[in-house]
Parts: C-alpha cells; sequence; structure tokens
C-alpha cells in the first residue's frame, strides 16, 4: 500500500500512465477491428456476446502475462540466427499473427469480391459462416500477439507492474464500450468492412516486418489509417448527398 501511495504521488508515473494508457488504446484499434469483423459472421444473437468474451479474454490475458512481466521480457532475447539474422520468440510470435492476419484478411477480402453461394444461410440475406467457438478461437489467437506486443512496449515505458496494470483496464474498458457500436457501424457499410480487412493486411505486413526486424514507427501506420478512413467519410458523405439528391 505504501509503495502504492508513493507511485501516485509521483508526477512523472502520472505521465506514465497517461502516455501508456493512449498507446493501449491505440494498438487496442487494431484487436478491435479484427473481433467487430470477425464476429459480424456469426449469427446476430451471437454477435455482443462474442465481442464481450473476446474483449474479456484480452484483458484476462494481459493481466495473466503481466503477472509474469519478467519471462516476457526474454523473449526479446535471440534463440536462432539465419543469415546473420536473429529471431527471438517474440519475432516468431509476431511473424506467426502476421501471417495469420494476412490469411485471414484475404480469406475475407475473396470471400467479399467473389462469395460462395453455397455459404451463404438465410439470415436477413446475410452469410453467417462462422462458428461461436471458431470466432472465439481466432480472436484468442490474435489477442495473444497483440497482448504480448503491448506488454513488452509497456515494459519498455515504465517500469511499474501497478500502473502497466492500470493502462490495460482502462484500454480494454474503452474498447469493450467502443466494440458494439464500431460493429455495428462496420455491418451497416460494406465498403468500412473492405477498409477495414485492408487496414488488418497492412497491420499483418507490419507485424511480419517487424518480427524480421524492420521497425516500421506506428505512427506511419495509424496516420495512413486515418487518412483512409477520411478519405471513405468523404466518400460516404458524397454518396448520401447523391441518394437525397435523387429522392427530392
Amino acid at each position: 500500500m505504501d509503495n502504492l501511495l508513493t507511485l501516485a504521488a509521483d508526477p512523472a508515473v502520472w505521465a506514465a500512465l497517461g502516455a501508456l494508457i493512449a498507446m493501449e488504446v491505440v494498438l487496442g484499434i487494431d484487436n478491435l477491428i479484427f473481433i467487430s469483423i470477425l464476429t459480424n459472421k456469426l449469427p446476430e444473437h451471437q454477435r455482443s456476446k462474442g465481442r464481450k468474451i473476446g474483449i474479456g479474454l484480452a484483458l484476462i490475458l494481459r493481466l495473466a502475462l503481466l503477472s509474469t512481466v519478467a519471462f516476457i521480457v526474454t523473449l526479446t532475447t535471440p534463440i536462432f540466427s539465419v543469415l546473420g539474422q536473429a529471431f527471438s520468440w517474440r519475432d516468431l510470435i509476431l511473424i506467426a499473427g502476421g501471417l495469420f492476419l494476412v490469411w485471414k484478411a484475404t480469406k475475407e477480402i475473396h470471400h467479399k469480391v467473389d462469395p460462395d453461394p453455397d455459404s451463404v444461410l438465410a439470415e436477413g440475406g446475410r452469410a453467417v459462416t462462422l462458428s461461436f467457438g471458431s470466432a472465439i478461437f481466432q480472436i484468442l489467437l490474435l489477442d495473444l500477439v497483440f497482448s504480448i506486443d503491448s506488454i513488452i512496449t509497456a515494459v519498455g515505458m515504465t517500469e511499474h507492474v501497478p500502473v502497466m496494470v492500470i493502462a490495460v483496464i482502462v484500454a480494454v474498458l474503452t474498447m469493450l464500450l467502443a466494440a458494439d457500436p464500431l460493429a455495428r457501424f462496420i455491418d451497416r457499410n460494406p465498403t468500412i468492412v473492405m477498409l477495414a480487412l485492408g487496414f488488418l493486411l497492412m497491420i499483418g505486413g507490419t507485424l511480419i516486418a517487424e518480427g524480421f526486424g524492420v521497425h516500421v514507427p506506428k505512427g506511419y501506420i495509424y496516420a495512413a489509417m486515418a487518412f483512409s478512413a477520411l478519405i471513405e467519410a468523404l466518400n460516404m458523405l458524397s454518396r448520401r448527398k447523391v441518394r437525397k439528391d435523387a429522392q427530392s
């Protein structure tokens, strides 16, 4: 308790907490987009439940990993080299997660561009091609990749585990609040789905590059995502105006 009071009285700790919360929220966007796209493929009555379970698992997983932070840090230690390029467990996890994201996004894009009529079930004309258990399993896999990456990044920003715990809890609660509105918005706008899948492709490619030792500044990634989202927002406003003009 005395240690917590000492931390609370330190302005540097509050600054680190603010920066860490912002970082966790931004990193959580990747996870949230994936969860939204994946759960939108579930039957209507399971979607909100799937999102809550997926985000809840992310919280449990990150808190569990924080309890082994000393071990997590060792994941950055090289374990072998190939042609002069050293690889650690973290690198391998990032590469595997990146390949999974690229595969998943490519598969979903192919389904959107050239859907298989036999896989479409009659539920309001929407495709329901994923079981609840499969969705949760895939969410858990990506939760693991994003959790390890965010915790290793957090360790580089502060050495105080309570600060990391608070930042993770705040970030995950923010994800929980934003999950349903974001998923409904994506579901109502087909072009947003394609844009979000493009984001997942880019994020997957970035994870693979990071795993091979090529550092890609996160600011570039999120700036590109924000710019693309802005262009799509302008397109949506333009289409809405055209529809209103046609109706009048």
